[in-house]
């Protein structure tokens, strides 16, 4: 995980073993998503999604040990298959919306391959931005598992 101090701005850069078609539909189709949205002691117990630019999202994240519930969601701002997303993240704390962030995500094909950058921003400290490192990086790790399944 890269982080730009500057912006306070969290990069990630993963490459998958899958052409970047499969993986932007991984990201796109609900169906996919279920299998591999969410850390590997969160993972995604209902999604909802309307991908379209204005189209919503939420989430649910539910732990198997001890069954707390976390939700999040946001809005699709821009969706240009299969080279990029742009959407709004926030997670619903306490009946309201927490702090919004921006998402971006692109996809990048190579040699059969697919080189994602995640970004991510703004964030309320350091603690905050790392946390989203680790709970991203660990959700791209069953998202890999997810593409070799496909294969």
């Amino acid at each position: 995980m890269a982080v730009e101090p500057s912006t306070g701005e969290l990069l990630i850069t993963r490459v998958f073993n899958a052409p970047r078609a499969l993986v932007f539909k991984a990201w796109t189709d609900p169906a996919q998503l279920a299998r591999w949205w969410g850390p590997h002691d969160y993972p995604a117990t209902s999604i909802s999604m309307d991908v379209r630019p204005g189209g919503r999202w939420r989430h649910r994240l539910t732990s198997p040990d001890t069954g707390n519930e976390l939700w999040l969601g946001g809005v699709f701002r821009e969706i240009v298959p299969p080279e990029r997303l742009v959407f709004t993240f926030a997670w619903e704390e306490d009946g309201e919306r927490g702090l919004e962030t921006l998402v971006t995500v692109t996809f990048a094909e190579r040699s059969g391959k697919t080189t994602m950058t995640f970004r991510q921003a703004p964030f309320r400290s350091d603690a905050q931005r790392e946390g989203h490192g680790y709970g991203w990086n660990s959700t791209f790790d069953r998202l890999v598992d997810h593409l070799a399944a496909l294969s």
